[in-house]
């Protein structure tokens, strides 16, 4: 493939992309309308999955909030039994948070979700379809895994 057909193809799967985001805005929106939790429990749940073992004091860091704060919002987070405080193996004095099971299906709903890639959406592709869209997308994690581990 010549640069002008990847550039061309490039700016292609860009205005899909734009146009697939606006198409599966509606919802994406459904689910985070039909929780019941504030958007700083959601950032402080997100925090916490994508962390795997985050500790308060951490967390009260990096949202700049101070411990008693974040105290308060893990404890609802918990209280929802979306997070669960498990005693550090190394030190018996601190505290990690992990989400629970709950947490990462609450968590999936809200932030996960792709609507686009749907099942309702899949089962209208074809069998080549569906499997160039797995092409194209393990090329995509690839790239994701490559640029992370910079």
């Amino acid at each position: 493939m010549t640069d002008a057909a990847t550039t061309a193809a490039r700016e292609r799967i860009e205005a899909l992309t734009l146009a697939i985001s606006v198409r599966s805005l509606p919802r994406m929106v459904g689910s985070l309308l039909e929780t019941n939790l504030t958007i700083t429990q959601l950032k402080t749940l997100t925090a916490i999955v994508v962390a795997e073992s985050a500790t308060a004091s951490a967390l009260a860091e990096q949202f700049a909030v101070s411990l008693p704060t974040m105290s308060k919002l893990v404890d609802r987070l918990v209280e929802q039994g979306l997070v669960e405080r498990v005693t550090d193996l190394d030190d018996q004095r601190v505290r990690r948070l992990r989400p629970t099971p709950l947490g990462r299906e609450v968590f999936g709903q809200v932030v996960g979700p792709r609507p686009a890639l749907g099942v309702d959406v899949l089962a209208g592709l074809d069998l080549e379809e569906l499997v160039a869209l797995e092409v194209g997308m393990r090329a995509v994690n690839r790239e994701l895994q490559r640029l992370a581990a910079r």
